[in-house]
């Protein structure tokens, strides 16, 4: 087990793969823990990438601050773990909020070689937000629902029908894993207040790092055209669209997006 430090907040972290190979680091959304990345882990250890998985704070086995809390708070985090981890340069992944962490972080920090966005958004005024009814499927949990009712109720927006459907078996371990690492409900809503601070839309000139913009065409939670600005305002930027991917199409789609991702990395 290992950890960093940030300003006195403690941050856990895991390193797999090979040592002395290129990075991949891995940044999740908000309230997730760090099984997030489980599809895409073992894809990049067994292709030969050293890889680290780590919780965001008020996630998992990080600390739990009051916030709210920052995107630019969050991306201080990253450096920290892999100033902790002795990685020089890494390879930066992240989805929804982690996505905005990424962009934040290439912007403040140096040690970037690439970055994916998944799933996630510049920020600002032309943004599109996430429409009224998926954002009250997303906090306003019915009164009378269990721990992991609420979960599955929270989560139903970011997946496909016909996955819901018929993969019973793997949603009720996300849920497992959601009970044992989601952010409370103080981490989470600070992390939203993150979110809802975050814009980058003016600043994404400024980042010159190759980058894979990659989101789900069906995506509810923060629509396809998040996508269409991000690729626009980036200067050295691909753009990936998974059709009928839906919010977590990483998971739903996991080959392909695996494949995708591996293929931008070699590149890189």
């Amino acid at each position: 087990m290992a950890y960093a430090d940030n300003d006195g907040i403690s941050l856990y972290y895991e390193v797999d793969g090979p040592e002395n190979e290129d990075t991949v680091v891995l940044v999740e959304g908000l309230g997730y823990g760090r099984w997030m990345w489980n599809w895409q882990r073992e894809r990049l250890t067994n292709d030969g990438y050293q890889v680290v998985v780590w919780d965001n704070r008020g996630t998992g086995d990080s600390d739990v601050p009051d916030g709210p809390y920052t995107i630019s708070q969050m991306a201080g985090d990253l450096e920290a773990v892999l100033e902790s981890a002795d990685i020089d340069s890494a390879h930066v992944v992240g989805a929804s909020m982690g996505g905005m962490i990424a962009q934040r972080y290439a912007l403040d920090y140096d040690r970037a070689e690439s970055l994916a966005l998944l799933c996630t958004s510049p920020g600002g005024d032309d943004a599109v937000p996430t429409p009224p009814e998926t954002q009250a499927r997303m906090f306003d949990v019915p009164e009378d629902a269990d721990e992991r009712e609420a979960i599955r109720y929270k989560m139903k927006p970011a997946m496909s029908d016909d996955f819901w459907t018929h993969n019973d078996d793997l949603v009720s371990d996300i849920v497992d894993w959601r009970v044992e690492s989601d952010a409370p409900e103080s981490a989470r809503e600070a992390q939203a207040a993150a979110v809802a601070g975050f814009d980058a839309s003016d600043e994404l000139a400024n980042v010159h790092l190759p980058t894979l913009v990659a989101h789900g065409d069906s995506d509810s939670v923060l629509p396809v055209e998040n996508a269409d600005l991000l690729y626009e305002g980036l200067l050295n930027a691909r753009l990936a669209i998974f059709e009928d991917g839906p919010h977590l199409f990483f998971i739903e789609q996991a080959e392909s997006v695996n494949d995708a991702l591996v293929e931008f990395v070699d590149d890189a």
